[in-house]
């Protein structure tokens, strides 16, 4: 059933070209239709924005990832904001379903840049209001920013398919591909009410890991890997492989970013694991769909919190057990 549309004609929403579909489910879970807006090029490649209806006054949320073309898709973020406070908009606030550049949120070594502030930095001076955003690379980096954010957390959305599916309970356990993945996978554990296990790693260099030891009882479990994204997928499948050999009895893979860059999808589809669950904040060609693969929408998730910030409500209820079972 088609919700009813939204009565506050004040509230706009607009996309960028990063992931419109996403966008469209959004606004029409918010009872919206998106603002008109075009999006062209000049001949050498710059971008060129142009607001098609007035929002002068009006407060406004962009959807956009700063997923492939990374840096692309970052510009024409900024250049919209730009747009939207010459424009008069009232608050400029900014949905990021994935928040690139944020690998590089400390530094590791010696002359390194801090990408994650950097782009914080950019966004503010831009002139964005809030900062909506889902499973940030490292929670910290809500500290990065002088203005309001609103960390978005996928966990629940990923429960509720485990649950649907029969996977919880004490047949099961929830596995970290990595220490610094802890947090999140005792978030999704909570939910599915199943121990928790580590897989210990070091990486030799970037993209590169090697599987070292697996902490925790996973002998004749149900694994479920969890992580913020899966990039090139190297960790996550020898993760996969490493439980398998240790007596996993099923493996299962999913996170909330599917980037899925170089040889990602053929080590997936090599990989001995069930189904790779991921969500649709980053929008995927066709070429990397595969069959074990299900795709879950943030829509909802994401629509209930730009009604709740709008109408000045608490997020705090999207964090809880409570939503996973909203229709």
């Amino acid at each position: 059933m088609a919700k009813a549309h939204y009565k506050d004609p004040k509230l706009k929403i607009f996309s960028l070209s990063s992931n419109r579909p996403l966008a469209e489910k959004i606004a029409k879970d918010i009872g919206l239709e998106l603002g008109e807006i075009s999006i062209s090029h000049f001949s050498d490649g710059e971008i060129k924005v142009n607001i098609e209806e007035s929002i002068r006054g009006d407060h406004v949320y962009v959807v956009q990832s700063t997923s492939y073309p990374v840096s692309d898709n970052l510009m024409e973020l900024m250049i919209m904001i730009d747009a939207l406070r010459r424009a008069s908009a009232k608050t400029i606030n900014v949905v990021i379903p994935y928040y690139g550049y944020a690998r590089q949120d400390r530094k590791a070594q010696s002359r390194e840049p801090i990408t994650a502030k950097l782009v914080a930095n950019m966004l503010t001076m831009a002139g964005a209001s809030r900062i909506v955003a889902l499973d940030l690379h490292a929670a910290q980096i809500q500290g990065f920013f002088d203005i309001p954010v609103d960390h978005l957390m996928g966990a629940p959305l990923l429960a509720n398919y485990f649950i649907e599916n029969g996977l919880e309970g004490d047949d099961c356990v929830v596995v970290s591909p990595d220490h610094g993945g802890v947090t999140r996978a005792r978030k999704l554990a909570e939910f599915l009410k199943t121990p928790i296990a580590i897989v210990d790693k070091r990486r030799p260099r970037p993209n590169v890991a090697e599987i070292m030891n697996i902490v925790g009882e996973i002998k004749d479990k149900k694994c479920i890997i969890i992580d913020d994204m899966i990039d090139t997928a190297g960790t996550i499948t020898l993760a996969a492989k490493a439980l398998k050999e240790k007596g996993a009895r099923e493996v299962y893979i999913c996170c909330t970013h599917a980037i899925l860059s170089g040889e990602a999808v053929q080590r997936l589809k090599d990989a001995p694991i069930e189904k790779v669950i991921i969500t649709d904040s980053i929008q995927l060609s066709e070429d990397k769909m595969i069959d074990k693969m299900e795709v879950i929408s943030v829509a909802q998730l994401v629509g209930e919190a730009i009604r709740r910030i709008h109408e000045n409500r608490s997020v705090s209820p999207l964090f809880s057990e409570k939503f996973i079972l909203l229709d």
